[in-house]
């Protein structure tokens, strides 16, 4: 297990490698071996803050918490982190599924949806002409929308792109709205292929 431990104004010591190791366990379970591990563990003001982020295929996930006892703050990163994962995996899953689904529909019974639609027309057989006829997706009818105000969306102070990164993640939000330090407005932009995508508005 390749994990990448940071101390800052804290001594890491071999129990809190040991549960940050058995919480790591849980999620590789979710998500299989695949990815790297970092872990920032500081004390400030006598507060102590754990940062835990893990690399899986589609972009970053970070766990942060601060609590009165590191062992605290680490099991609550660690659970943060968990249901990240599930919630990534299943984003994951279904992407797969419906890109499965989609290739099923070009094929009917072992031949290309084309094939089966293939015709002739014309008065005698010798007179009719092929013609291939195309059949479109139905048009999907359109959903409602529902509106929900959001302050979790919009960082309150000015912050630089690294915050707005672990701030979005750590809330969750695929949409997240922030000021950089010259207090331009910023809006990070998660894409369905899980990547951040930075727009800045004019």
């Amino acid at each position: 297990m390749n994990v990448e431990y940071t101390g800052r104004q804290y001594e890491v010591t071999n129990a809190i490698r040991k549960e940050v190791e058995t919480g790591l366990t849980k999620i590789r379970k979710i998500l299989g071996d695949k990815f790297e591990t970092k872990v920032i563990l500081a004390v400030e003001k006598h507060r102590h803050k754990a940062e835990i982020t893990i690399n899986p295929r589609n972009g970053p996930l970070v766990g942060l918490a601060q609590a009165k006892d590191m062992t605290i703050a680490v099991n609550e990163a660690l659970d943060h982190l968990e249901k990240q994962a599930i919630k990534h995996k299943t984003k994951w899953q279904a992407k797969k599924r419906s890109a499965r689904k989609s290739e099923e529909t070009k094929r009917w019974n072992g031949h290309s949806v084309q094939e089966e639609l293939q015709t002739t027309v014309g008065l005698s057989e010798k007179t009719a002409v092929p013609v291939m006829v195309h059949k479109y997706p139905a048009v999907a009818k359109t959903t409602e929308v529902h509106l929900v105000r959001s302050d979790e969306a919009v960082a309150m102070r000015p912050m630089t792109l690294e915050e707005a990164i672990k701030e979005a993640h750590f809330k969750d939000r695929d949409v997240f709205i922030f000021r950089d330090p010259k207090g331009k407005v910023m809006v990070l932009h998660r894409a369905k292929d899980g990547k951040m995508q930075l727009i800045e508005v004019p």
